[in-house]
């Protein structure tokens, strides 16, 4: 009798205007400048590449929400269950593209803090914020991890440039101790000697040699005699310059069509300049470049000869920047670095290769790349999805497959997902049927759902999101329950 009493307050309430026809917003978290800035930068450089990179990211935070969704109804045990998978599937459904990739940087196992606070740096560098690149370089220093000791080189960097000379020796002396083969040696020993150098001199931290005019003119140099530019960008290469200018150096080389510069570039790419930061971005290059020379085998070669992460993941984009699934796939296959497999399934999915990751999920044992495989495949093979979802045991794969399903904004798989609905025995994986219908053109079949349904919670779930639509279908249905 109380259920019934229920059911008819909530038609009551939609009839006289007082229940509220949207969900409330969810708010949104703006990114800050610096995460925009590095945004608009990254889409200057790799243009194609990025659009790709976002339809796969999109789809990564929506089922990563989703995961977080599940450890905040642990968390919060007091709250029923149902409630919790609710509030799950309407904030995946409202939550802004921005505000998520935010949130995605903040959990586990996505980006380490010392990446994000080199990558913070760098930002820093190229704006010749040195205060600010010496703050971040500071605390990614004190951290054990891939990237300490070019946190102690740019560290030495920000200290030259704002003249604390002495300062920027003891954190180079300090690199050299700590770090004997890393390969910022060469560059730090070129550093020191600037330092030393500049001695004595009056300090001007805002002052900088006039790098565009000196790029404008190698530019210049190189279209019309290559052979006298050539020497002079590998110099400055190998020199001390800012990382603006020596990015800019790569670029300048990777418009080149003489086979030096192909070779300087490749050379870098290699790991040959010694600079870390420099191969990354060489790497970049050479994915957008092998659309007009192809670089693939080139790039699978120091794929397979590397077991630097950050070096790997650079690899992934240039493939996914040239659509090179056969790369991607391999790649896939062959890694062992559970983190970075996932990466280059991710890059599989934004490459159109759903046939592809159906089989790779047809053969794979690890759950969290089961996940990541049906992410992946997106709405655009929801007809895959659905029969993955039916065919496979673990609730948890077969949540993640109709999660997935349900981006679909055209919704054309309500019926397949009411056909699941019927058939299903877990709750759980039922109420995320149900959020995957929770949209108002799918209302006519969440009513046949709630006519159907004899548990009593289901129900009011049902009714609850045909509360929340504004649909004829949704509003008749709640009158119904009123005679």
């Amino acid at each position: 009798m109380k259920n019934r009493y229920f059911i008819a307050a909530c038609a009551l309430s939609l009839a006289a205007g007082i229940v509220s026809a949207q969900p409330k917003p969810v708010p949104v978290v703006v990114p800050d400048d610096d995460e925009v800035q590095s945004a608009i930068e990254r889409v200057r450089e790799k243009m194609e590449a990025v659009r790709a990179d976002m339809e796969f990211r999109h789809s990564d935070m929506e089922l990563r929400h989703g995961e977080m969704a599940e450890l905040k109804a642990k968390i919060a045990g007091e709250m029923d269950a149902h409630m919790s998978a609710k509030l799950a599937g309407d904030a995946a459904l409202k939550l802004s593209h921005g505000a998520f990739a935010l949130a995605q940087k903040r959990m586990p196992g996505r980006q380490d803090s010392q990446d994000r606070l080199y990558d913070r740096g760098q930002h820093a560098l190229e704006g010749r914020r040195w205060d600010e690149a010496l703050d971040a370089f500071s605390q990614a220093a004190t951290q054990t991890g891939s990237r300490t000791d070019g946190a102690l080189y740019w560290k030495a960097y920000a200290l030259h440039k704002l003249g604390r000379r002495d300062e920027a020796q003891a954190a180079l002396a300090e690199l050299r101790k700590a770090h004997p083969s890393s390969r910022w040696l060469n560059d730090a020993g070129a550093l020191e000697l600037e330092v030393k150098q500049a001695a004595g001199q009056k300090v001007s931290p805002e002052s900088e040699s006039d790098e565009e005019l000196k790029l404008m003119a190698l530019n210049g140099l190189v279209q019309s005699d290559p052979e006298r530019a050539l020497p002079l960008l590998e110099k400055l290469l190998k020199s001390s310059q800012s990382p603006r200018l020596k990015d800019r150096t790569l670029f300048v080389l990777a418009q080149s069509d003489a086979p030096r510069a192909a070779q300087l570039l490749e050379q870098v790419a290699r790991g040959g300049a010694g600079n870390p930061d420099l191969q990354l971005r060489a790497i970049s290059y050479l994915g957008v470049r092998s659309r007009k020379a192809d670089n693939s085998p080139l790039l699978r070669e120091i794929y397979t000869s590397t077991e630097d992460p950050h070096v790997k993941r650079a690899l992934l984009s240039a493939f996914l920047s040239r659509r090179d699934k056969d790369s991607l796939l391999q790649a896939v296959r062959s890694e062992k670095s559970e983190p970075v497999r996932l990466e280059a399934i991710s890059m599989l999915g934004a490459c159109g290769a759903q046939a592809e990751l159906v089989q790779l999920y047809q053969a794979e044992t690890s759950t969290d790349a089961k996940i990541r495989i049906v992410q992946s495949i997106g709405s655009r093979g929801g007809a895959q999805l659905i029969d993955l979802a039916r065919a496979e045991k673990d609730p948890k794969l077969r949540r993640a497959a109709i999660q997935a399903v349900g981006w679909d904004k055209a919704g054309t798989a309500g019926d397949a997902l009411v056909a699941m609905y019927a058939s299903e025995t877990d709750p759980q994986v039922k109420r995320t049927i149900l959020d995957s219908l929770s949209r108002p053109s799918n209302a006519k079949l969440l009513v046949e759902l709630a006519r159907k349904e004899t548990d009593a919670g289901l129900k009011r779930e049902i009714v609850a999101r045909l509360s929340s639509m504004k649909s004829k279908e949704a509003a008749d249905y709640l009158l119904e329950l009123l005679k």
